[in-house]
């Protein structure tokens, strides 16, 4: 049987990025990034998880306790120490499932094609990669690893999304903050729709903890230009309520608070050593994608 093609791992997309890489500026586990595997590898390494096991699989990490018990073929999956260990953090409450062009995606869509791309760069230049998912808690959450399979499960796991509920975003950061074991790069995709100043604090949180923080901060287009002309009844995705309006009325005041939202965040972010990507579903993801890790490459160490 054929393989079905991945949803969000375009190879158009993938040959645009070309060489680029997702490397870190910062000192990871008291080696400078960049270098990828550490001069340790080897010497240390640590069970991860379970997972379904999959026909190539190396058979030494087949679990046979847990076969022998269940009739269940697993894997163990474990984790090299590495220079780079990222957690892509991906909002998927239901504000991100917003579009207001019907042929054009969802701010979720357009995360999820971010989060494989990422998946895919990372795993290619041999750094662990995990992936969670977010919304009032934490949805789903597949710890780094770096192999085929590995990439697979995230890409597969990518497909099954569907926006959910209220968001919770700062409790979330403050748990992930402290579950990461060791320090690395933490990726969040998302619109950020919650109480600003306890986001900022949850963000705060893995700066103090040492973590590098990119925060690509998305947007459907009629979000940042409220295009809207006639009398429109809005509903909050997020828990139902309706209000009618006519634009004209709340128009400048709206775009002034989104403005401000957003530079309080980027302001925030400057100020704790976090990258701001803003971007909005109208701009093809390759491209800003490629925009921003140019612009990453050049003033890496």
């Amino acid at each position: 049987m054929p393989r079905r093609p991945y949803t969000y791992l375009e190879p158009a997309a993938l040959h645009r990025l070309g060489r680029l890489s997702l490397v870190a500026r910062s000192v990871v586990e008291g080696f400078y990034a960049g270098l990828h595997r550490s001069p340790y590898r080897g010497s240390s390494v640590e069970f991860a998880d379970h997972r379904e096991y999959v026909p190539g699989d190396d058979l030494r990490h087949l679990d046979w306790k847990t076969l022998a018990r269940t009739d269940r073929r697993t894997i163990k999956q474990y984790e090299e120490e590495t220079n780079l260990r990222a957690h892509l953090l991906l909002d998927v409450s239901a504000s991100m499932g917003y579009r207001h062009d019907a042929n054009g995606l969802t701010k979720l869509e357009y995360a999820s094609f971010l989060a494989a791309c990422l998946s895919f760069l990372m795993i290619k230049q041999s750094d662990p990669v995990g992936l969670v998912l977010f919304d009032e808690g934490i949805q789903a959450f597949i710890p780094p690893a770096t192999s085929a399979a590995h990439l697979n499960h995230i890409l597969r796991r990518l497909e099954d999304i569907r926006p959910s509920r209220a968001t919770h975003a700062s409790a979330v950061f403050h748990q992930m903050a402290e579950r990461i074991r060791r320090r690395g790069l933490v990726v969040i995709l998302s619109d950020l729709f919650d109480e600003p100043r306890e986001v900022l604090r949850g963000l705060q949180h893995f700066r103090y903890l040492k973590h590098e923080v990119i925060l690509f901060h998305l947007f459907d287009r009629a979000e940042l230009e409220f295009p809207f002309r006639q009398i429109t009844q809005f509903v909050d995705l997020e828990n139902g309520e309706r209000i009618q309006i006519d634009p004209a009325y709340v128009r400048q005041q709206y775009l002034s608070e989104v403005q401000a939202f957003i530079t309080e965040v980027r302001k925030h972010c400057l100020e704790a050593g976090m990258d701001h990507v803003q971007a909005h579903t109208g701009t093809p993801y390759d491209r800003m994608l490629q925009a921003y890790l140019s612009r990453r490459q050049q003033f890496s160490p």
